[in-house]
């Protein structure tokens, strides 16, 4: 496993915080919006991905409504703390008819749920102490704030963090899904250590502005869905079913238009991946954080074998030709909407 710096401080004799460049992404876990979970998968595909090496996991309190970050907990309650890198998030209420709604939804239970953007002062410090209890820990390494929340200013939702830092209950503040205006906005008021986003093969809109943003000011990128949610698996062809509660059954990559499309992709970068001793899966875990600015990669993994393969990503060598000819042929690939 490789490790990278996030958090480069601006105060010094403050440390940095180093990841695992293959992050273990504990939304599945949860079950919501996944079809369920298997508990004790979930434990022991944490557990097994720490003794690889996979050393940060990211969770958040409305993966399962609690349930992910008890999960996460549990999982960890016996390794040294100070080994193991926690990222949580804060800001998606089900609880609390507050702020702006993000979505209808159902529970584990299958009951009706409304879930709000919400990150004012208050609700913010409440859901790190319950966030702290689910984990069975003091602290958190990197807070951050899941979705915007247009109806609360920036400036007051980095202030609660930075109190919650001050206090020792946060290391340090990270952002998700936050465009460049924001990231400056927030920066203003807080040392900003990174910004989580959707990046992959098949979407790379933030190679534009987000990508030389963050480099230019040495914020790092947490690349989440780098596998596309398993569409860049190979394992998923035309006429793919999923469950009734889904979520992938309604996004555009799964058409079997782009199943077709992605498969013929995959086809021509196989023989490589084959050369390499490699799955498909692992190979593009291995291109995307590979890509400028990409710091590390989140991957969620529904048991243990699916968390070791992987890690083992990051034992894949790939040189710069090797990179170039992917990306030729990931040029070519187009998606239909």
């Amino acid at each position: 496993m490789q490790y990278r710096k996030i958090g480069i401080s601006d105060k010094p004799g403050q440390s940095d915080l180093d990841l695992s460049v293959i992050t273990f992404g504990a939304w599945a876990a949860g079950g919501w919006m996944w079809g369920g979970t298997e508990r004790k998968d979930a434990v022991k595909a944490i557990r097994e991905s720490y003794d690889a090496g996979v050393t940060s996991i990211d969770t958040a309190p409305v993966y399962g409504q609690g349930l992910s970050e008890e999960i996460v907990g549990e999982a960890i309650k016996d390794l040294p703390r100070d080994k193991v890198q926690i990222l949580t998030k804060f800001g998606m209420r089900w609880d609390l008819d507050k702020g702006d709604l993000a979505m209808h939804s159902k529970n584990n239970d299958g009951k009706a749920i409304d879930i709000y953007k919400y990150a004012a002062k208050e609700s913010i410090i409440k859901e790190c102490e319950d966030s702290l209890q689910r984990l069975g820990t003091d602290y958190i390494d990197l807070y951050q704030i899941h979705w915007p929340d247009k109806t609360t200013p920036i400036e007051e939702t980095m202030e609660a963090v930075s109190q919650l830092i001050q206090q020792g209950k946060v290391r340090y503040a990270g952002v998700c899904n936050y465009n460049v205006e924001q990231m400056r906005e927030a920066a203003q008021s807080i040392h900003l250590a990174s910004n989580q986003v959707p990046y992959s093969m098949v979407k790379r809109d933030i190679e534009k502005e987000t990508v030389p943003y963050c480099i230019e000011h040495g914020k790092a990128i947490l690349a989440y869905s780098a596998l596309e949610r398993g569409l860049l698996t190979g394992k998923m062809k035309p006429g793919y079913h999923f469950g009734a509660d889904d979520h992938r059954a309604k996004l555009y990559f799964f058409k079997d238009e782009n199943l077709k499309r992605v498969d013929a992709f995959l086809d021509k970068i196989k023989p490589l991946a084959d050369y390499k001793n490699a799955t498909l899966g692992q190979l593009v875990l291995r291109w995307t954080v590979e890509q400028p600015g990409i710091t590390i990669a989140l991957v969620g993994a529904r048991d243990a074998k699916q968390a070791l393969q992987n890690a083992a990503a990051m034992n894949i060598v790939l040189t710069n030709d090797e990179i170039n000819f992917i990306t030729g042929h990931l040029n070519q690939l187009e998606l239909v909407h």
